[in-house]
């Protein structure tokens, strides 16, 4: 690709990005250490599980998930959040996305990567795992996420792809940074010979608008699949109609407070400032400010229905969730944390300020979490019949270190990567699409 007629902007985010690639300071390495002591212990955990067998785990007979499924949903439902929003900002040309939709799609991809592998922590017997695709029943929700879920990793790769082709074209064949041989042989092979002449620019835009075009209502099918494993289940808490609406607006602002904590960080971190303004943080909060409102008045409805209907074994979970002794305490912070405190905040213009929004999002983005836990558990430790002469361990769920180790191991990979990206890929757009330039 000719770079010899790049415009004084994208001259400046190309040194930008060299600057950011080469430079590589103490407080980096430092957490990068942390992070891969973190994963090692994770990966300590996986063995001992595989080794020793389930009972490492605080899952048994009565509560069959726990952390490993929170993380999946979590994970997987901020991924489809991400992309949605990724998707809908390009396909639109909404102006003031441009900085935005990469992080996003970077995001997705790497929640959506991480996520999967949390299902299979659930699993006993690895020797077996081939059994799922083999032996799949057609009629069960959990085949079809499976397939929803792969087809959902190859779309969001793809648009990821055609998103970066461009750069890396033009960071094949610049001179103006220097870089390692590797490197450039890397980037030649990644953009595929594209020079950006003839039609070429046209056809990866088209494609990459067709694909966010066909993504976005991928992405909720993916979400309908995945709440249906939950929804269609007789369990109180989960046999909801109001259950996938409800865990798609969650997800979709799970994801959106991580897009908010990532500009944040790279905004301050590799001087963005000039590209990722207060406009793009005034924008999200408002999305941000939205998603919760409506969330808020799901959470709201699902428990004054389940509450005036007095159902037996609805009410036995209400008294769960609301005594402190059980799940109150991480019941009642999670849905101020996560509900009325951003709607309070956020309401008021003044308020919407980079450091604010983002404080508040990792607030959300951590309630999310135990909200996805609070989902799970509490349902399965509310028994329709009586259980007799069980251990307590057997019929209440605690988690151990080895679920500890791999959900911190989870967390700290997807840190990790995020941290590693700007490296590798630029992640402002040094190349405009053609339509907005």
């Amino acid at each position: 690709m000719n770079t010899n007629h790049l415009r004084t902007n994208q001259i400046s985010r190309i040194k930008l990005f060299g600057e950011n690639y080469s430079r590589v300071a103490k407080s980096e390495i430092t957490i990068a250490v942390i992070l891969i002591l973190i994963i090692l212990w994770g990966w300590f955990g996986l063995y001992k599980q595989i080794t020793v067998g389930h009972g490492v785990t605080g899952m048994r007979d009565n509560a069959v998930w726990g952390y490993f499924i929170s993380n999946f949903i979590y994970f997987i439902g901020a991924s489809y959040g991400g992309a949605l929003v990724a998707a809908i900002l390009y396909y639109f040309k909404i102006p003031w996305g441009r900085p935005v939709i990469r992080i996003a799609a970077l995001m997705a991809f790497i929640s959506g990567i991480i996520g999967p592998f949390f299902i299979l922590l659930c699993i006993g017997r690895f020797d077996r795992l081939h059994y799922l695709i083999i032996y799949a029943r057609v009629q069960s929700p959990i085949t079809w996420d499976v397939m929803v879920i792969s087809t959902y990793l190859v779309g969001i790769s793809i648009f990821l792809y055609l998103l970066l082709i461009k750069d890396m074209a033009i960071l094949a064949n610049t001179d103006i940074i220097e870089k390692p041989k590797w490197k450039t042989k890397v980037y030649k092979w990644l953009s595929l010979g594209y020079t950006g002449e003839g039609k070429q620019e046209d056809i990866i835009d088209h494609s990459t608008q067709s694909v966010a075009f066909i993504i976005m209502p991928k992405i909720i099918l993916a979400f309908a699949v995945l709440s249906w494993i939950f929804g269609m289940t007789l369990r109180p808490g989960w046999h909801s109609a109001i259950f996938g609406p409800n865990y798609i607006i969650s997800s979709v602002a799970t994801g959106v407070a991580l897009i908010i904590i990532l500009m944040w960080f790279y905004r301050k971190w590799y001087n963005l400032e000039e590209y990722i303004t207060d406009l793009q943080f005034r924008k999200m909060s408002l999305i941000l400010l939205i998603l919760i409102g409506i969330f808020g008045y799901f959470t709201f409805s699902e428990y004054i229905t389940i509450w005036y209907s007095s159902a037996q074994w609805e009410a036995n979970l209400m008294e769960k969730l609301f005594t402190f002794s059980e799940f109150g305490w991480p019941f009642h912070l999670s849905n101020f944390f996560a509900i009325i405190l951003p709607i309070v905040i956020l309401f008021f213009r003044k308020w919407r300020t980079p450091n604010v929004v983002t404080s508040l999002s990792i607030l959300i983005a951590v309630s999310m979490w135990v909200k996805r836990y609070l989902n799970v558990v509490p349902t399965l430790e509310t028994t329709l019949l009586p259980i007799q002469d069980t251990r307590e361990n057997y019929v209440s769920y605690s988690a151990t270190w080895v679920e500890w180790a791999l959900v911190l191991a989870g967390a700290a990979t997807f840190i990790l990567f995020m941290m590693m990206i700007p490296k590798l890929v630029n992640i402002i757009p040094i190349k405009e699409r053609k339509d907005e330039k």
